[in-house]
């Protein structure tokens, strides 16, 4: 062929841009950073709440945190944290104005990113052993069920604006008790963690309008306090993975769905019991 008529080859720095690589790669500035993010976390002094403050503190965001307790920076030694920390007591429901009040004085205006409804109660009988439905006192079922369900409402609502505002995502933490009979776990926990799925339906249809994300996660048996000690050496052989669950576990799946990666996420429960609810 005469080479006139033969077409050009492409050099190296003319071959056509492959069309799944062909877009710019995205700048630092465009990454998905979470610098100057803010999330507030209830019942954050231990367990699944504490391994979550630390895995969102090293992924660069600000924590107010939310317990019972007094900051305690021993157990907790991060940046800032007795600062970012307000002591209320959830099963009082007169308590919440002035800890939300609390919360936005430290917000100081800001948006608010995530809000993670992890604080729960759950009470046994004096010799631990779980409390049916025939003998849980009814100042049990009021402090559980404020504490568990009215709780993350209330708090939802109180801090709507600052959410709204940062188009922010809400993680209710429920349990596997909630779907079936456990040994352990009493029947007033049992039955907020089943209403605290139903609200989380209800919230998601709810929020959604305003760019807010609804979703709870639902652990099974994990090694926290709340874990009967005779949990672990009768469940763990029942379970396909084997083995108890870790408080990072929880954390990292509550990480992704506060994150850009869930951005299209709303009204789920996702189950995190390595198979035990199957």
């Amino acid at each position: 062929m005469n080479d006139a008529l033969r077409p050009a080859m492409p050099t190296n720095n003319e071959l056509p841009a492959c069309p799944l690589h062909s877009a710019q790669a995205p700048s630092s500035s465009s990454s998905l950073s979470t610098r100057h993010k803010t999330m507030v976390l209830t019942g954050a002094s231990r367990g699944i709440g504490h391994a979550t403050v630390k895995s969102f503190s090293q992924a660069g965001w600000r924590i107010i945190t939310c317990s019972r307790q007094r900051f305690d920076r021993g157990r907790c030694p991060w940046d800032a944290g007795a600062d970012n920390h307000v002591q209320v007591d959830l099963s009082d429901y007169r308590a919440l104005p002035k800890a939300i009040a609390e919360i936005k004085t430290r917000l100081a205006g800001a948006a608010l990113h995530a809000l993670i409804n992890n604080a729960a109660v759950s009470p046994k009988r004096p010799d631990g052993g779980r409390l049916s439905s025939l003998i849980t006192p009814i100042e049990s079922w009021m402090e559980v069920f404020h504490v568990n369900l009215l709780a993350p409402i209330l708090l939802a609502r109180g801090l709507f604006d600052e959410l709204r505002a940062g188009r922010g995502a809400v993680v209710n933490v429920t349990s596997i008790v909630g779907s079936r009979v456990h040994p352990f776990a009493g029947t007033a926990y049992a039955t907020s963690k089943a209403a605290l799925a139903c609200l989380t339906r209800e919230m998601a249809y709810d929020f959604a309008p305003f760019g807010i994300r609804v979703n709870a996660i639902t652990p099974g048996e994990i090694k926290t306090d709340i874990l009967s000690p005779d949990t672990e050496a009768r469940l763990a052989p029942t379970i396909p993975m084997r083995r108890i669950g870790a408080p990072e576990e929880i954390a990292n799946v509550i990480l992704f769905l506060c994150s850009e990666a869930a951005s299209y996420v709303t009204g789920e429960e996702i189950q995190i019991n390595g198979g035990q609810h199957v």
